[in-house]
């Protein structure tokens, strides 16, 4: 599957996004890096992302991270507000959300399909802040995160991306979100970072 190129998109060229959501699990640190290696200086939009870590050792996520995009990264901490140009990770064990007024919180809630961060709880929450400013995007991963997530961003007008599962390390998580049937574009990872920026509206550099 290529890309659900019959979806109608409301604004057209004029439409405006306030904000980028990216999940992944087993395998995910190569398909963020290479999506999130994608994006420009002057990137206008923050990015929150969840990357299923195991809780029980400090994280070096955000210097890898770091090191393979010329954004900002950082761990995202409550009570932050976001900033366009940055990249806000979950920690390790913790829930993120973010509220309408740009506001992180980080929680540790129950866990959602037997995972914390939730990819699903981001997303809804991006759904319900930003509405169709929003794109949520699925990569490699196994189990079913980002799935029911992905549909709350449809339903409020978003756009989401999934990761083509023949192009994924690991089918489970792009498999269960394009079989909820919400995604607008299933794309190889190859072209997500560069449909990210021209959904964004910024060039290559």
């Amino acid at each position: 599957m290529s890309l659900s190129e019959d979806v109608p998109r409301s604004g057209g060229v004029e439409e405006r996004y306030d904000i980028v959501a990216l999940a992944a699990s087993a395998g995910g640190i190569t398909a963020l890096s290479r999506v999130l290696g994608e994006l420009p200086v002057g990137f206008p939009v923050p990015v929150l992302v969840v990357q299923h870590l195991d809780p029980r050792h400090a994280t070096v996520i955000a210097d890898v991270l770091g090191r393979r995009t010329k954004l900002r990264v950082k761990l995202a901490e409550s009570e932050e507000h976001i900033q366009p140009g940055t990249i806000y990770v979950a920690p390790p064990n913790l829930h993120l959300l973010v509220d309408s007024a740009g506001m992180l919180t980080l929680t540790n809630t129950e866990l959602v399909h037997f995972v914390r961060p939730s990819a699903d709880l981001l997303f809804e929450s991006v759904a319900g802040a930003y509405g169709p400013r929003a794109i949520a995007c699925v990569l490699t991963g196994t189990g079913r995160d980002g799935a029911m997530g992905v549909g709350a961003v449809k339903s409020r007008g978003g756009t989401v991306i999934v990761q083509d599962p023949t192009s994924a390390d690991f089918a489970g998580m792009p498999d269960a979100a394009v079989a909820t049937g919400p995604a607008d574009f299933v794309l190889p990872l190859s072209e997500i970072g560069a449909l990210i920026r021209d959904l964004v509206g910024v060039g290559a550099r």
